[in-house]
């Protein structure tokens, strides 16, 4: 870029630091959206596929 600044010790400091913390917030969010599926389909187990199992 043509203006663009030069980054200081301090900004590359901090990149390095969030790097290092390793990709936490996309475990999570992958870890949440897993279980909500797995909660969804088990309950759906539960309400269609339990009460055929019943009947005679």
């Amino acid at each position: 870029m043509i203006n663009s600044e030069t980054p200081d010790q301090d900004d590359q400091a901090k990149v390095e630091r969030i790097v290092a913390a390793g990709p936490l917030g996309a475990l999570v969010l992958a870890g949440t959206t897993t279980a909500i599926v797995i909660a969804i389909w088990l309950i759906f187990y539960l309400v269609v596929f339990m009460p055929r199992a019943a009947a005679p």
